[in-house]
């Protein structure tokens, strides 16, 4: 049961090494949501994020024959450096087996704690392997980042300094959920001694490993996650934080990229800190359940887990976050090729602001306009706009929520090629490191010829790429082996509309 988890987090070691981070509420946010909005700081933690205290607290009780020894942990990310400064603090050596997409900023953090940074394999699965050889050679410890006892004690420290910080009546906790540590940790210790509180787990809809594990009430291996959050990109739940999360965890809310970015610039409104994408997971999933259930007048807490973010990233998050917030939406509308059509669409568009407008000469009849346009009234409003659009004889189509749109087409409109023949399109994903790109192309090879290319680094550990190739209809079976053979995530995109009205075949 959970509750023999009191005694561990009450006598968990952490604060040998770890602070305790405030509780700040989050004024304007609370405002505008009319609900008392609470921060748990734990960004600010010395290694900015919560990962110290599970690593440490697990480190420390290790018995001292195994700490001499040394311990060794597999990670990208917070846990590595958790790892890094626990032991450097316990005078004892660690080795952090970490993938070769590391961001250098990751890596240059651990060997300045002083662990060796070990570089292996292009996934976290790989360096999770390596790591495991290493420990059976070597008799070192594994350090595991969620899936160990100690280290959930460890992380639900966090939960004893909010009951004792605030004795209100509280409504909900907001966790980020990765591999299910912080969430176990926190629902443990809260359930025990206020089980009407709700803890509320939440996680990126494209890795919603804790949402289809409670569904199916087991366990589950997604086939892949996205990679925007990459703090919490674990394609299955920890055994010992699911066992807790069915008792302890009350929901988990599923939200976007967009929604994500929109939380990132929420916080560094109300803080004026940048959290990273997983850091910014409860109050993203906050502020989605408040307008899913339409709360008012409660006090909810979202855990800012981390911010260790890389400042090329702030770039694509700043894009992304007025589609989130629904202050800005992205159309794609087709306009008669005729003198002062295109002054008629400004006109119906309005003294809104333009964030971007995107246009190109296609043929005699007929052109396509990409345009941003700010919103001050929402979805409301969007929809709005395109009935006015529709109205005067304009054919719109809503680009807001279309992936490849926003990744892609917004960057590169107006290229129609109406004489291409075979043309097939590809989004793909792949390992980001020196070289990668080359690398992507050396396998394609000379066997079809590229028609469309467009590459854009978002400073993640993978690159994303949309790929147009022409495939005569005789080499699609070898084309599909090749496809299989690449061993990269893709999607078909011939039939995305964003292709066929800026970019396909006419």
């Amino acid at each position: 049961m959970p509750d023999r988890y009191i005694e561990r987090i009450l006598k968990a070691r952490v604060y040998d090494v770890a602070v305790e981070t405030p509780l700040e509420a989050a004024h304007a946010l609370s405002r505008r949501l009319d609900n008392r909005v609470l921060l748990k700081r734990e960004d600010l933690q010395p290694i900015f994020s919560f990962k110290l205290r599970g690593a440490y607290n697990k480190i420390v009780q290790l018995p001292e024959e195994l700490r001499r020894r040394g311990v060794i942990a597999a990670s990208a990310g917070n846990h590595a450096q958790g790892v890094a400064l626990s032991a450097q603090r316990l005078g004892i050596s660690a080795i952090i087996v970490m993938p070769l997409t590391t961001p250098d900023i990751k890596v240059a953090a651990v060997r300045a704690y002083g662990a060796e940074a070990l570089l292996y394999g292009d996934t976290y699965d790989e360096a999770y392997q390596r790591a495991q050889e290493l420990t059976e050679q070597r008799g070192l410890t594994f350090i595991h980042p969620y899936d160990d006892p100690d280290v959930i004690a460890g992380q639900g420290t966090i939960a004893m300094e909010l009951m004792r910080y605030y004795t209100g009546d509280l409504h909900a906790i907001f966790v980020p959920v990765g591999g299910g540590g912080l969430i176990a940790g926190i629902g443990a210790y809260i359930k025990y001694l206020r089980p009407e509180i709700r803890i509320i787990g939440v996680e990126p809809d494209d890795a919603p490993s804790l949402h289809r594990a409670l569904e199916a009430g087991e366990r589950v291996r997604l086939d892949q996650v996205g990679i925007f959050a990459d703090g919490v990109a674990v394609r299955q739940t920890g055994e010992e934080p699911f066992r807790i999360a069915r008792e302890c965890v009350d929901e988990v809310v599923l939200v976007t990229t967009d929604e994500i970015c929109a939380a990132i610039k929420d916080i560094f409104d109300d803080t004026r800190s940048i959290v990273e994408p997983a850091g910014a997971l409860g109050v993203a999933g906050l502020k989605k359940y408040v307008e899913r259930d339409g709360l008012r007048g409660e006090t909810l807490i979202a855990i800012n887990s981390g911010a260790n973010i890389n400042f090329d990233r702030l770039r694509n998050v700043a894009e992304r976050a007025e589609l989130g917030e629904h202050r800005e939406a992205l159309l794609a509308v087709t306009i008669p090729e005729r003198p002062g059509s295109f002054l008629r669409l400004c006109e119906l568009i309005g003294e809104r602001s333009i964030t971007e407008f995107n246009y190109r000469y296609a043929d005699s009849r007929e052109a396509q306009v990409f345009a941003g346009i700010q919103l001050r009234g929402g979805d409301a409003e969007r929809d709005a706009i395109c009935a006015a659009l529709r109205r005067d004889g304009y054919s719109v189509v809503d680009m807001s929520g279309n992936e490849m749109a926003k990744e892609h087409v917004r960057y590169m409109v107006g290229g129609h090629a109406p004489t291409l023949a075979d043309e097939l399109l590809y989004r793909f994903q792949f390992p980001e490191r020196p070289g990668a790109l080359l690398r992507f192309l050396s396998s394609i090879g000379g066997r079809w010829n590229i028609s469309l290319f467009h590459y854009r680094s978002h400073g993640s550990a993978y690159g994303r790429v949309l790929v147009g190739m022409q495939v005569p209809s005789d080499q699609r079976a070898p084309f599909q082996s090749f496809l299989d053979e690449l061993g990269y995530s893709y999607w078909e995109e011939g039939g995305n509309p964003a292709y066929l009205m800026f970019l396909g075949c006419r």
